[in-house]
């Protein structure tokens, strides 16, 4: 028999329905102790709440996260909020001795993450910063063999995350493309996860030279057919200031003198969820792409020059990392996945009594290599990661 664990969701956006699919899947798929329950949902429009209460069969809603977190009955703190709560609902968390996951970027700045690192360290909770794309096969893959040596010495990595879904000026000014709210732009949204798959692969980042660009300056004002935007389909003409980035490029120095790149844009036509890294050594190199995520191209540099070619590596066998916990050999997982994945982490690491990365210490490091490009790109200078103590 399982224990039942309690699970607490602060939001019911897009990011609370994936959350809750991972909550409800990760016991049936992996050998975990724990079998999470769904039993209260927090959200900020009653009628949604209310809805996604009924739709995912949670026991309890309401409009007060504060007294959804303290709540005796509660054992995981899931926050899938805008990214400015983040904080306050984690710190709040911890000091009520709840274990917490939360949704990347970690916070709007290196020092809150450090916060709430330091708060969760306090309390003796785990804390797991969901960075999900470590938890595809492939990417864990591509991880083991450069720890394997396969690549030899790591000469530079080439990330790039592009999406194009805000590329419509009628889009309206929500939470998203403000300063004071996302933190940044794809910068932070997208950057985030590029750069904790850059630490993750390579290492941690030295230096940073970066430039930035905000290509739509201003935005219609939310009206009251924002949270169901289509192209075209806004009828506001107040108008309001974009205050973060429409697209970042960095150069990034590795701590071991590895080189790397990375690419960040919501202007990128044509391109719906094109997460991409190229990784290249002395003795091999690796490509990946979100887009086909069930495939990795690998160059052996080993091999005679003239057999040398990309090899195309289908991550459906049972050796390769989570996949054997899903389907027969062979068949495909998906983004969803990914998140099933991590939970599988969280709560392995919960019964073992370890730790689970990324967690709260690593999104304080992710946010100040992203404070350094934002500083370096308004200096127009290479600027070192101040890295939080």
């Amino acid at each position: 028999m399982k224990k039942k664990l309690n699970i607490a969701v602060m939001g019911t956006g897009f990011m609370g329905k994936v959350h809750c699919h991972m909550w409800r899947t990760v016991a049936k798929i992996f050998d975990v102790e724990y079998e999470p329950v769904l039993k209260r949902i927090f959200g900020t429009v009653e009628s949604d709440v209310q809805a996604f209460k009924d739709r995912w069969g949670f026991e309890y809603s309401s409009m007060d996260w504060q007294k959804t977190i303290e709540s005796d009955d509660i054992d995981v703190v899931d926050i899938v909020a805008p990214n400015f709560i983040h904080k306050d609902m984690a710190i709040y968390a911890a000091q009520n001795g709840k274990n917490i996951v939360c949704e990347k970027p970690c916070a709007l700045t290196a020092a809150d993450a450090k916060e709430m690192a330091d708060a969760a360290d306090k309390a003796g909770v785990l804390s797991y910063l969901n960075h999900n794309y470590r938890r595809i096969p492939a990417v864990s893959y591509a991880r083991q063999l450069i720890q394997d040596g396969k690549l030899g010495d790591i000469y530079h990595y080439r990330g790039a995350y592009l999406q194009d879904w805000i590329m419509d000026p009628n889009f309206p000014l929500t939470w998203h493309l403000k300063k004071e709210t996302a933190g940044g732009g794809p910068l932070f949204d997208l950057g985030s996860h590029n750069v904790d798959l850059a630490r993750y692969l390579i290492g941690e980042v030295d230096s940073v030279m970066a430039e930035e660009r905000t290509f739509i300056k201003k935005r219609p004002l939310p009206g009251a057919g924002a949270a169901t935007f289509t192209a075209g389909n806004n009828n506001s003409t107040e108008m309001g200031d974009v205050t973060i980035d429409d697209a970042a490029f960095l150069m990034l120095n590795f701590q071991n003198g590895a080189l790397g790149t990375s690419e960040v844009t919501r202007f990128a036509g044509g391109r719906r969820n094109y997460n991409y890294f190229e990784v290249y050594g002395s003795k091999g190199s690796l490509v990946w792409n979100l887009e086909r995520l069930n495939e990795l191209l690998f160059m052996d540099l080993t091999e005679p020059y003239e057999l040398q070619g990309f090899k195309n590596i289908m991550m459906t066998a049972p050796q390769h990392p989570y996949t054997g916990k899903w389907w027969a050999s062979g068949h495909l997982v998906g983004y969803e996945s990914t998140f099933v994945n991590a939970a599988s982490d969280f709560l392995t690491a919960l019964a073992k009594g370890t730790q689970v990365s990324p967690n709260f210490h690593d999104g304080a490091k992710i946010v100040a290599v992203l404070e350094a490009a934002e500083k370096s790109a308004k200096e127009g200078k290479r600027i070192k990661v101040d890295y939080p103590e």
